[in-house]
């Protein structure tokens, strides 16, 4: 089955000493069931997925699953510079049950082209061979850029379980061929929040983003808007998105999404080093004086 609406990419919860924070998976599971999104993305960047080890990466993946208990689609990003370790996570992520794993492309040894790509995922795909499996196109942090659509045709001609993209790209032009490829049979998960109406208006019906966590009723409203044709009203909802991303990005995205979650009571601890916690004081500070803070709360 396609995935589709809203999936929210959670913040992986830590003490304050760095140690994974298991129990808070609960209560943020429990605020998404709250917020009616569709499912959780979980170990990707957003869930600092690649400064966890592969131990806590399972620990993790392992209470998502609790927690969601059928509520929740859950999605386990297992990607890795090793394909036997990100195989070995796909395996993993099968055996709880999960909905889909997804994998970035190899981002220190750089494959050759869209075709050695394709021959790494096959690698990681063909341990959960029951699993659903996407490819994770985020240029921004992988370094690597590709024709993603060729890379889409690739997988589907060598990947039997391939569903998709999630497509974490500000490409638009890309975009729509990869949602028209095969007559709109592969799902393409949009990961850039701020553009998800753009995105909408290419068919685009899916999408993945950490601005979920906390802003879900809003997208669903832009979305409910732009069904009943008030283009306008679904616009203006959008750019208050904007708006909030750019103050995110201003402080340190992702470490700012983390410290909104404790400005609406679900604190989700620090960040890993390399990146830098935000203090929620400056953050209120700065959402304030934009004048968005109520839009948060208004939502939570």
């Amino acid at each position: 089955m396609p995935l589709t609406g809203l999936i929210a990419a959670p913040h992986t919860p830590f003490h304050e000493d760095g140690s994974l924070n298991l129990a808070r998976i609960d209560q943020q599971c429990e605020h998404l069931i709250r917020f009616g999104v569709n499912g959780a993305f979980v170990c990707g960047t957003t869930g600092e997925g690649m400064s966890l080890t592969s131990t806590e990466r399972r620990l993790v993946a392992e209470r998502w699953m609790k927690a969601a208990g059928g509520q929740l689609q859950v999605i386990v990003h297992v990607g890795h510079a090793s394909a036997r370790e990100a195989a070995d996570l796909a395996a993993h992520a099968q055996s709880l049950g999960v909905t889909a794993v997804a994998a970035v492309a190899p981002f220190y040894h750089r494959a050759a082209g869209e075709e050695g790509i394709v021959e790494f995922l096959a690698q990681i795909a063909g341990a959960s061979p029951q699993t659903p499996f996407y490819f994770y196109d985020i240029p921004s942090m992988t370094k690597v850029t590709l024709n993603t659509a060729a890379l889409m045709q690739l997988a589907s001609e060598r990947i039997p379980t391939f569903a998709g993209v999630k497509f974490s790209n500000p490409d638009l032009v890309t975009l729509q061929e990869c949602v028209q490829l095969h007559d709109r049979k592969y799902d393409v998960l949009f990961g850039c929040d701020e553009m998800l109406l753009a995105a909408w208006a290419f068919g685009v019906r899916g999408a993945v983003g950490s601005t979920y966590n906390f802003l879900a009723p809003l997208y669903q409203e832009m979305f409910a808007l732009a069904y009943a044709g008030k283009i306008g009203k679904a616009r203006d909802l959008q750019f208050l998105s904007v708006r909030v991303v750019r103050v995110m990005e201003k402080l340190g995205g992702l470490t700012a999404g983390k410290a909104i979650m404790k400005l609406i009571g679900i604190d989700c601890g620090p960040v890993r080093s390399p990146l830098k916690t935000v203090d929620v004081k400056v953050l209120r500070s700065e959402l304030e004086r934009c004048g968005l803070l109520d839009i948060i709360h208004k939502g939570c």
